[in-house]
């Protein structure tokens, strides 16, 4: 059995906040990656990443994860595979100094009953665009278009806690979307929803962010067996590719209970929002649990056979790194194990 464990942000994201690893107590993930076989190549989202692992190829420069993520939202949306549909997820926006930076709703709560509210009176202003806002999701929103933009969008994830500017579209049509981009915030901003908020002390839902344009794609295929996961896109991944899917286990003991066989992914999205947030307590404490639940018996079933070959995928904003190693690599005992903090200082 073959196992690959993808972690966004294994490694804390700001390479000079070196003492974040002090006294971390990861000795058993520190060993898997010493022992293992290092391949790395260039930054890259959870989603996108997963988009690539089930062959799934960028149309017009952008990833369809909006079209895919319909299975699950909007079944009966799904079907109509010739309309181009993007994402246009609620997001609040603060001015610090000359950056604009993005917060999404890991930072906010939003009730169905606002987001119903506030795409409507967007879409009085939308309509002169020939597009309509879909809250089919109180923090998923989306928009179904006739025509195909040219235009390149960059994820939520890789935006979130980022200067806006620095991640706006582009391409032919993004003078467009720009000009509608500006005038959704100016109808926002005094609307009384965000007033009301505001009043109560949260923040203001004051934006939307553009991402993950594209039609459904005609075929989606699956390398895995078996797909452990709590993240909804991978669920939609796994419904439309025909794979086995089931909800995370609380351990990997739990995980092994089920004798899988074949290759399987763990998806262990739990640090990320921490990472992007900078919340280091919470990624030390995480990660701390993590190794108690996760990497320890993992290590123990490595060494007794029970996994031919583990996979740790580790992204991040600099680089995907593979940390590969079969039972055999346990055994190199000239492979020193070295302390998380190394990795860090490789960013």
């Amino acid at each position: 059995m073959n196992l690959n464990i993808l972690i966004p942000n294994l490694f804390w994201p700001d390479a000079a906040q070196i003492n974040i690893y002090h006294e971390l107590p990861v000795h058993h993930l520190e060993a898997l990656l010493s022992k293992s076989v290092l391949t790395t190549s260039p930054a890259q989202e959870m989603e996108i990443w997963l988009c690539r692992q089930f062959n799934i190829a960028q149309q017009q420069n952008d990833w369809p994860i909006a079209a895919i993520m319909l299975h699950i939202d909007a079944p009966d949306l799904a079907t109509a595979n010739k309309d181009f549909w993007i994402r246009a997820d609620p997001v609040h926006l603060r001015i610090e100094q000359n950056h604009i930076m993005l917060a999404d709703s890991q930072a906010f709560r939003i009730t169905e009953e606002e987001a119903k509210e506030l795409t409507q009176a967007l879409n009085h202003n939308l309509a002169d665009y020939d597009c309509m806002l879909l809250p089919l999701r109180p923090d998923r929103w989306y928009l179904r278009l006739s025509k195909i933009p040219d235009m390149r969008t960059y994820t939520l994830g890789q935006v979130t806690c980022k200067n806006i500017n620095n991640f706006l579209p582009s391409g032919i049509d993004s003078i467009i979307w720009h000009k509608i981009f500006n005038e959704i915030q100016m109808l926002l901003h005094e609307h009384p929803i965000n007033l009301a908020r505001e009043s109560r002390g949260e923040l203001s839902i004051n934006s939307v962010w553009l991402w993950g344009g594209g039609k459904l794609p005609q075929s989606i295929r699956s390398p895995y067996t078996q797909v452990w996961s709590d993240d909804d896109f991978v669920h939609t991944l796994t419904l439309i590719s025909n794979t086995q899917y089931a909800k995370l286990p609380a351990n990997a003991d739990e995980w092994l209970m089920t004798q899988p066989q074949g290759d399987h992914l763990v998806v262990l999205d739990l640090l990320r929002g921490k990472a992007k947030y900078r919340n280091a307590y919470g990624w030390r404490e995480t990660l701390t649990a993590m190794e108690k639940d996760w990497f320890s018996p993992l290590h123990t079933a490595l060494k007794q056979g029970k996994i031919n070959q583990l996979t740790i995928t580790a992204l991040d904003e600099t680089s995907t790194r593979n940390f590969t190693l079969t039972r055999s690599n346990l055994w190199k005992f000239w492979l020193i194990t070295k302390p998380l903090s190394v990795y860090s200082e490789k960013h």
